[in-house]
């Protein structure tokens, strides 16, 4: 049986994301799945609701300011997205939608300083769908260093986009079990528990292997980043959570554990 998104070429095989639906692994698998088959330097998903809130759900890759973009994005910049229209347009829909390639005229001046000139992104790619009154649009990236898309990239993410989509959009709809394996019962926290799910997909990756007992050298290995940048995650994690120590997260997080399993 041919695997889920996959091509007779194998140039759209998927199956490395699908098979990590539900699973901490998820942003990981998902980025080197589109680094393999269209050199995607950069992922980002956000939720939609209609005309109401905007969320960031996953930034991962190689743009050092992601976390700063998914939050400008989700807090202002989601009104001038040139692509809102079309996909509030699809609302109701259960069809994939691939949005219109990318061009920076479609983009207001300031739009294009902070998610193009300040970030070094020169080119995207877009996809959405919509889920149970929700939708997930996923953003794909491509940097300075690496150039634009080429023309055959840009048809493979065209091929791989709806069932990319779909995938996204599985991933998260699961809800783990908040007991067992304690890495998965802390990646369902800090995705689920305010203020923890206020933290981008980078932060709360970087806090999860600090609760789970890493060095920051440890988590800039696994994670494939330097020490600077885990630094810096952990920095930004921490004013947004309110606290100043490793203590601090234990605690709160330990709190959303025992709230939890009161309510089950």
């Amino acid at each position: 049986m041919k695997p889920l998104g996959a091509f007779k070429d194998g140039s759209g095989d998927i199956t490395p994301a699908v098979l990590a639906i539900g699973r901490p692994t998820f942003p990981q698998a998902l980025i080197g799945t589109l680094r393999r088959l269209a050199n995607v330097g950069h992922c980002m998903v956000f939720a939609l609701r209609g005309e109401g809130a905007t969320r960031c759900l996953l930034d991962m890759g190689n743009i050092p300011i992601g976390g700063d973009l998914g939050a400008a994005y989700s807090q202002h910049f989601h009104a001038a997205d040139p692509n809102r229209d079309a996909i509030l347009g699809e609302a109701g829909s259960a069809t994939p939608i691939v949005l219109p390639t990318f061009a920076r005229r479609m983009y207001s001046d300031s739009y294009r300083k902070l998610f193009f000139d300040d970030s070094g992104i020169v080119d995207k790619f877009a996809a959405a769908i919509w889920v149970d009154g929700a939708c997930f649009y996923v953003n794909f990236y491509r940097v300075k260093s690496q150039g634009r898309f080429a023309p055959d990239e840009v048809e493979r993410l065209k091929r791989i986009a709806p069932a990319v989509s779909a995938t996204v959009a599985r991933h998260f709809q699961e809800q783990p079990a908040p007991n067992g394996d304690p890495n998965q019962a802390l990646a369902h926290v800090l995705a689920t528990s305010p203020p923890l799910d206020g933290l981008t997909g980078r932060e709360r990756e970087v806090c999860r292997r600090i609760l789970l007992g890493f060095s920051s050298e440890a988590i800039s290995s696994e994670l494939g980043i330097s020490l600077h940048s885990t630094l810096t995650y952990r920095k930004r994690a921490y004013e947004k959570l309110g606290i100043s120590s490793q203590n601090e997260l234990f605690g709160m997080v330990l709190r959303a554990l025992t709230s939890s399993r009161s309510l089950n």
